[in-house]
């Protein structure tokens, strides 16, 4: 299927690895120009250069050898004034002219309710819920006015089934699927624009596999046990792979689903045992 967004503009943020590399990757193969954007440097800049192999190959495969995807990396703090001006600013890119805007943070330590002071949940609502907002915000009227945009905010499976020591992360995303539901439905949504919520459940990669090694310290069992009981909690066996949810998100940005908006796309093997 041709998505129809070849030469599009997109930002991805949280990019050089996990879930934001997988996006930016489907993203690539569509023939999309990327901005990446991430804080560490030297990660971020390893994952353009792969990703500027994907894309020739790519269009190698597309016919379109003389329109490979541009790819950008902007190692910036984005949950900051000054980095989103760097990546906006950045030589080469289409300013805040965005076509598509993927919106992605590492979610905030688990814990306590009761160890958590105002400075760790404004830490948590800036990265996951107002920094997202920000990036809506300076990125928005203009897709309204040339008629096309797509955003996704990557929050998390616990948006819909709160995980009890997840606290600050439930708020906080759970803060920015609000906002979400409102401005989703807005006047944009008949302009062309529209902005949806990817949640994903329990996936492969370096952050899923920090968190295995923590409870398998924890239990006394071994890594491959721990990996197995989880992946057995989940109807489909095993957790899900970055490619596959690049391949949800690239869908979500195409120009087949310009009839869905407001959504919260659950990714999570069945895990979710609700109806709704």
């Amino acid at each position: 299927m041709d998505l129809g967004i070849a030469g599009k503009w997109a930002l991805v943020c949280g990019a050089s690895k996990g879930l934001g590399r997988g996006c930016a990757e489907a993203l690539v193969r569509e023939g999309v120009n990327v901005v990446i954007n991430a804080r560490n440097a030297g990660e971020l800049q390893r994952t353009a250069s792969d990703l500027i192999a994907v894309g020739a190959e790519a269009s190698g495969v597309r016919g379109q050898n003389g329109n490979q995807p541009k790819v950008l990396a902007a190692a910036a703090d984005i949950t900051t004034p000054e980095g989103r001006a760097a990546v906006f600013s950045i030589a080469g890119g289409p300013g805040r002219d965005f076509d598509i805007v993927v919106t992605n943070a590492g979610g905030p330590p688990p814990g306590d309710f009761r160890e958590w002071d105002r400075d760790a949940w404004m830490r948590a609502v800036d990265a996951n819920m107002l920094t997202p907002i920000e990036l809506i915000r300076a990125t928005v009227d203009g897709m309204a006015q040339r008629g096309f945009g797509r955003i996704v905010n990557i929050t998390s499976s616990a948006v819909k089934a709160p995980i009890d020591i997840l606290g600050l992360s439930n708020g906080a995303r759970s803060g920015l699927t609000g906002f979400v539901a409102g401005v989703a439905r807005s006047a944009i949504a008949a302009q062309g624009v529209t902005i949806n919520n990817l949640l994903p459940g329990k996936f492969d990669t370096d952050r899923l596999a920090g968190t295995l090694q923590a409870a398998a310290g924890k239990t006394g069992k071994s890594l491959d046990e721990v990996r197995r009981a989880q992946q057995g909690a989940i109807p489909a066996r095993r957790f899900g792979t970055p490619q596959e949810f690049g391949a949800i998100c690239a869908f979500l940005c195409s120009v087949h689903a310009g009839y869905m908006t407001g959504q919260n796309v659950l990714a999570d093997g069945g895990a979710y045992p609700g109806t709704f």
